[in-house]
């Protein structure tokens, strides 16, 4: 399966996720960002590659909707509701990610 992760700046969260989760049972995990001044900004090319997409927060959804309303129509889009309290690769983060995901994907 291929897995997108989504949060503003893709420095901490998404870029966390991408970590931990890439190639557990045989996934293959990318991560982008929102903001214009993110790591790796997401392109409509992201979109299409993903079979499934967890953004962190509602409000990376809506960004998702604005910019690719076309592309987001047709894939499974989960809001993780982890707000931008962490650092790359916290323990905590780890923890919650781990906890959220295993209830969409077998890891």
């Amino acid at each position: 399966m291929q897995i997108l992760f989504i949060c503003s700046k893709n420095k901490w969260r998404s870029l966390t996720a991408e970590q931990i989760f890439n190639g557990r049972n045989g996934h293959e995990v990318k991560s982008a960002g929102t903001e214009e001044k993110a790591r790796i900004r997401v392109t409509e090319g992201h979109i299409g590659w993903a079979d499934l997409i967890f953004v962190m927060e509602k409000k990376h959804l809506r960004r998702l909707k604005d910019k690719f309303s076309i592309e987001i129509s047709q894939k499974r889009v989960i809001c993780l509701d982890i707000l931008d309290d962490f650092n790359f690769m916290d323990q905590d983060l780890i923890e919650i990610l781990e906890s959220r995901v295993q209830e969409y994907i077998e890891i």
